[in-house]
């Protein structure tokens, strides 16, 4: 029997083990290398780390000015969590202050987002105007904070010919009713404010996830006898966890940085029942004069931040992305 191509190919291959190709010493880098790493690097620094730093060191001091005059210590800080009842207040049930009314947006304002965008984002991938209701729901995305809280100001104002809302309600309460003047309304409201506005993101984001479904995997359940409730709770709810996740993680982080819609529907009103972290960082640095104060409250909303992001970046490199 004569030898084949196949087994002429054996035979030149060398016996015994394979060595390894060496590897250099050292990781060599060239300028262009250096130059893209140094300059993103420096903006960093400049806009990021210094900053930071600055920050937290003013912080410790009394920062009058925001000039270092007078180190405090943690005395912002113990002052904050413990003497000042609108940024903190636990003598009361539900307590108050901006602590929780960040708790209540992130709870209800995370929640209702999450389920009404996928709410939206199933109901209109089965009909054929998907692409038209994803864009008037993604409208409000279109319009600045601002913008978004003067629509508000009309819609929740107590007369009746000026507030849609209670020109809708009139025939049933005869009166006015002062939605952003009202203690134990005035958090219900701008949270219903803040979803109306961020339903069109979630539905945009969950709708490219449920794309990412295989619909054979849908219609074998369908065809097993499942039900539309089985399909959802059990099929597109598990295959969608994790941007559904990273969206949370998104939405939590704009609640600890909220601010505008505060200040132009109530400026932290009435009293101090609508103030959140950021309006209090804003409110001890710039009208007080206590940059110290609010350097501190930053601090704050900055130790908030770091276990949220620290689970999205552990979620991503534990779980596939769907």
């Amino acid at each position: 029997m004569t030898a084949g191509p196949a087994d002429e190919t054996l035979n030149r291959l060398p016996l015994g083990p394979v060595k390894p190709t060496p590897r250099p010493a050292g990781r060599r880098y060239d300028k262009s290398t250096l130059l893209f790493l140094g300059v993103p690097g420096l903006l960093m620094a400049v806009f990021l780390v210094y900053p930071t730093i600055y920050t937290i060191a003013l912080s410790f001091n009394r920062g009058r000015r925001g000039e270092f005059t007078e180190w405090v210590g943690f005395q912002h800080y113990i002052n904050l969590l413990t003497g000042d009842k609108s940024f903190l207040d636990v003598t009361t049930f539900p307590p108050e202050g901006a602590i929780w009314n960040n708790l209540l947006w992130a709870v209800f304002y995370t929640s209702l987002v999450i389920f009404l965008g996928l709410i939206v984002a199933v109901l209109a991938s089965r009909v054929r105007y998907e692409s038209a209701i994803k864009a008037v729901v993604f409208l409000p995305m279109a319009i600045a904070a601002t913008a978004l809280a003067i629509i508000w100001n009309f819609v929740y104002a107590p007369d009746a010919n000026i507030g849609l809302l209670n020109a809708i309600l009139d025939p049933l309460t005869q009166q006015g009713i002062s939605w952003l003047g009202n203690p134990s309304l005035v958090n219900a409201a701008l949270i219903a404010a803040g979803v109306w506005g961020s339903v069109g993101f979630a539905t945009v984001i969950l709708s490219a996830a449920l794309k990412s479904i295989p619909s054979e995997i849908l219609e074998a359940a369908r065809v097993d006898g499942a039900t539309e409730r089985q399909v959802f709770f059990g099929i597109i709810i598990p295959m969608v966890s994790l941007p559904i996740s990273v969206l949370a993680v998104t939405l939590l982080v704009n609640v600890v940085k909220l601010f505008d819609l505060i200040y132009v529907l109530t400026n932290g009103g009435p009293g101090v029942k609508s103030r959140v972290i950021a309006f209090t960082m804003y409110f001890e640095s710039i009208p007080g004069g206590q940059f110290g104060r609010g350097a501190a409250v930053a601090v704050i909303m900055l130790i908030l931040l770091l276990p949220i992001m620290a689970y999205n970046i552990r979620r991503f490199r534990s779980s596939r992305v769907t």
